[in-house]
């Protein structure tokens, strides 16, 4: 690590990574909690003579509502817990919503595919005087395979000052207010991978300690303490300045463009969905002062999803002029979701996860203004799919800039929970999309994991013009990780392994080059800028392995790249470069990054 913790042990070196520190996690199948359920109340149903399928409804059994007069609280969240504590490849999805109000002497322990989330306007309309705990005592102290939880629209009292939200990938802390300090690290500050913030405010000090990466978006800060390696900021008020590499800060003023995830709230008794607008040269929070800015959806005009609904059954939703809301639960599809119409909402609870069958693409969204994709999992399944995400079409010129479509908290997964292929993952051939916040995974253990078993060649491949990511994590793919063809692409942080289990040299030999770069910018293109991005390499079955680098790029001016890092964890396999023949290479077991500050 090339810094420690600030007035904190020095934390672990992080060698071995996910693999060697317990490859074979807990597995854990979770079955429906009884006894827990509050139904959810819907909004009148609107007048739909031309619908076969209702709109609204009750949100099923693994979303829980409580309000301040609720008994038992805390042992109901203990025992979501205990369900979904190492249960990371199990089927339990569970949603736990709090009704505005002040809850007093909570602590909301949160587990695998466990969402947590206040039901106002603000985050201030629902105070937990406790805490929303994350924690990696389940995997004895390692926090790197703390996935899929998120934390949202809640004020927080920490009992003693600070909340631990000790996370990996796809867990994020959104629209969350923190009066006191927040611990990014385990207890113990073993190891850490983590993470995403946005349109939060944490009054007190943010401690990532043993985190390895971390990208926080347009929130406000009361101070930052250290960094590992890839710490970086846009938009955020209280970040520190820019120092990369030493320590490793990359400081945005603003974020270019954002617009936050949809999200679920109470009007009186009525569930709505609040969609908040886009900002240019965003910075700081968008709620706090009054109310926020955006239109709102009552329920009746979403088509409430629950497990073992047909894909046709969906597209008939569509076709009706429905949104879709995907309850907690696993949902297979034997037809791709085909979203056709602008300013279509798609919003998941509780890691709602979507698993293509016989390798069709699980969701495509055709050429079109304003679609919001939010808060669920695709998963894929045994059959290779060509595609598993399709945002437009190839080809698409249509200018979306002044409403784009977003993809925010939408995460795949091939592999782990099960045999899954897929070539590519994510394509995004529409213009101006926005991609804010996704872990794109081909996966290192669990079940269905081998060089050809669970075999992924791309992780996101941009094809579109304009289009900006935020918050772009994608691992362990077969070749690039990250192909982007189109012009003017922008990326905030971008967080990468190579795959570990690549056999030999010749497996991942492109062309006359060593290895696939992470991160590929087509030489084709002519604008291109990047800020903030890492690679790491392990390559445990291999480690004599050498990555000609970590990204690749066309050599001219249009194409920038500030702030670069490679690593080499514990000397398993070697970067020789950064970028294309550029920066010294990884050397030893030292675990020392090699940086690039600017290019060209």
């Amino acid at each position: 690590m090339s810094a420690a913790p600030m007035d904190s042990p020095t934390p672990r070196p992080t060698v071995g990574r996910r693999t060697v520190l317990g490859a074979a996690a807990a597995v854990a199948t979770g079955s429906a909690l009884s006894g827990l359920a509050t139904p959810a109340s819907a909004a009148p149903a609107a007048p739909k003579s031309a619908r076969a399928l209702p709109g609204g409804g009750d949100l099923g059994p693994n979303v829980i509502v409580f309000d301040p007069s609720t008994g038992g609280i805390q042992a109901k969240l203990d025992e979501v817990f205990r369900q979904q504590e190492s249960a990371q490849f199990g089927t339990g999805r569970y949603a736990l919503f709090f009704k505005p109000g002040t809850y007093n002497g909570l602590n909301a322990q949160l587990g695998f595919y466990t969402s947590i989330a206040g039901l106002g306007l603000s985050p201030d309309d629902t105070t937990i005087n406790g805490d929303v705990t994350v924690d990696a005592g389940w995997f004895n102290g390692n926090a790197t395979q703390n996935f899929w939880r998120s934390a949202e629209n809640l004020a927080l009292v920490p009992v003693n000052g600070t909340n631990r939200w000790a996370v990996a990938q796809a867990a994020p802390f959104r629209r969350m207010h923190v009066r006191g300090g927040l611990n990014l690290a385990p207890n113990g500050y073993g190891w850490a991978s983590g993470g995403y913030i946005a349109d939060s405010r944490i009054d007190g000090q943010v401690g990532p300690y043993s985190q390895q990466q971390w990208y926080t978006r347009d929130s406000s800060v009361g101070g930052w303490t250290n960094a590992v390696w890839n710490m970086v900021f846009s938009g955020v008020e209280g970040a520190p300045a820019q120092s990369f590499p030493n320590p490793p800060y990359t400081t945005l003023n603003t974020t270019p463009v954002s617009r936050e995830k949809p999200f679920l709230y109470l009007n009186g008794s009525e569930y709505r969905v609040f969609l908040p607008e886009k900002r240019t040269n965003a910075r700081g929070v968008t709620w706090g002062n009054g109310t926020p800015r955006g239109t709102s959806l009552p329920l009746s005009q979403f088509y409430v999803a629950k497990p073992g609904v047909s894909a046709a059954t969906l597209n008939q939703a569509l076709t009706e002029g429905l949104h879709l809301l995907f309850t907690p639960g696993i949902y297979h599809l034997n037809q791709p979701v085909q979203v056709n119409r602008a300013n279509t909402v798609v919003l998941g609870l509780g890691y709602a996860t979507l698993i293509p069958d016989s390798g069709v693409t699980a969701l495509k969204v055709a050429d079109v203004d304003g679609v919001r994709l939010a808060g669920f999992l695709i998963d894929a399944g045994p059959v290779n799919s060509a595609t598993l995400l399709e945002v437009g079409v190839r080809g698409a010129t249509q200018d979306h800039s002044a409403n784009p479509t977003t993809v925010q908290d939408v995460f795949i997964r091939i592999g782990g929970a099960g045999a899954g292929k897929a070539t590519t993952s994510m394509v995004i051939n529409s213009r101006h999309t926005i991609v804010d916040h996704t872990w794109v995974w081909r996966a290192d253990h669990g079940t269905g994991v081998g060089w050809e078993t669970n075999r992924a060649d791309y992780g996101v491949v941009v094809n579109g013009d304009d289009v900006l990511a935020t918050g772009l994590f994608v691992e362990h793919f077969n070749k690039y990780d990250v192909q982007w063809n189109g012009q003017r692409g922008r990326t905030i942080f971008f967080q990468n392994e190579k795959a570990y289990d690549a056999p030999n040299q010749a497996a991942i030999q492109n062309g006359s080059l060593r290895g696939y770069a992470a991160y590929k910018v087509a030489d084709s293109v002519t604008s291109h800028e990047g800020w903030g991005l890492g690679s790491y390499c392990y390559y445990n079955v291999d480690p004599t392995i050498i990555q000609h680098h970590g990204f690749a790029a066309p050599n001219n001016g249009g194409v920038k790249f500030h702030n670069l890092l490679v690593v080499s964890l514990g000397g398993a396999g070697q970067y020789a470069h950064v970028i294309n023949d550029i920066g010294a290479p990884t050397s030893g077991t030292s675990t020392v990054p090699s940086t690039v500050v600017s290019y060209p």
